[in-house]
């Protein structure tokens, strides 16, 4: 590992942006500084010597943190990583590919893996993936966060690592109805494995290898997600589950949950590419009212016979 000075910029100071400063906190040689719309500092001084800038905002805050960088020089040279997970509504893009597109000279790296935020908070053991088209701007991203308690891997699949992230928050409400009413280990074992092939189905058509789906990004993230009250998306299953209303539950989370704008997002893009989602289908209805979780699950299980291969082609 290198012994360089590394100046590290995180842009969102919520949960994950401050879990990810400590991370990187971790290795001595890092400089970070953390910067959010109520910091007294201008975001042209703290990115004025940044060799790095991580992004860790919500979805909806991607396009305004753009914008403000836009108005200021970075350097060409300057790596950016974005730890947001989600699909932007009117473009269908990820976080990353607005970055490339608003930024196209510059290295953009993905960060997402099973990584709770209270969890890495306490300094327990857990492990990521870094990707990017540029390999080199991947293994300075990688460079930054290994330490003992966090193992990060590389990855050249920077839209599949990212879609991982993303498509599980919907399997994550959907595992928080699960066990909301108390379906049993039976049911959310087949929830959690069909979950998969419809995340990879969607990927797939979006441009993603399947076979980062099985590594920790995707089926990692999923199980660590789908399985936690940690995580916020498990919440709003569970609230959803017990009768709840869906802006109580997020007035209560007093946080972002993305997997409900997801939700939202996957149904165009369904239709678009005319692609099978299920389990997501009965997330967008249950969130938008339009059924209620014991009949979401009725309809799921009353769904054709079929083989349970016939739509993957893992070639």
């Amino acid at each position: 590992m290198s012994n360089q000075t590394i100046n590290l910029t995180i842009i969102g100071a919520g949960l994950w942006g401050q879990a990810l400063g400590k991370l990187a906190k971790y290795n001595e040689q890092n400089k970070v500084k953390i910067w959010s719309r109520k910091s007294s500092e201008s975001l042209a001084s703290v990115v004025n010597e940044a060799d790095v800038i991580l992004s860790a905002v919500s979805m909806n805050g991607v396009r305004p943190t753009i914008e403000k960088l836009k108005a200021l020089t970075i350097p060409e040279e300057t790596i950016f990583i974005t730890a947001t997970k989600g699909l932007e509504p009117k473009t269908i893009l990820t976080p990353s590919q607005i970055w490339q597109k608003s930024f196209p000279n510059h290295p953009v790296v993905v960060l997402s893996g099973p990584n709770l935020s209270k969890e890495i908070d306490q300094g327990l053991p857990a492990a990521t993936v870094v990707a990017s088209d540029n390999i080199i701007a991947a293994g300075k991203a990688q460079e930054i966060f290994s330490s003992d308690i966090f193992r990060v891997y590389l990855n050249n699949d920077p839209i599949g690592t990212e879609l991982g992230g993303t498509l599980k928050n919907v399997m994550a409400i959907a595992s928080g109805v699960c066990d909301g009413l108390q379906l049993g280990t039976n049911a959310k074992s087949a929830l959690l494995t069909r979950a998969l092939p419809e995340m990879i189905r969607i990927g797939t058509e979006l441009g993603a290898s399947p076979e980062t789906f099985f590594g920790l990004s995707g089926l990692g993230d999923l199980i660590a997600t789908c399985d936690s009250p940690l995580s916020r998306n498990y919440r709003v299953g569970y609230g959803l589950s017990e009768g709840k209303k869906l802006e109580q539950i997020l007035e209560e989370l007093q946080s972002t949950a993305e997997g409900v704008n997801t939700a939202n997002v996957l149904v165009e893009l369904a239709k678009k590419y005319r692609i099978a989602i299920p389990i997501s289908r009965q997330v967008y209805r249950l969130i938008n009212g339009k059924t209620n979780p014991q009949e979401a699950v009725k309809e799921l299980m009353a769904r054709d016979l079929k083989a349970e291969f016939d739509d993957l082609d893992f070639a």
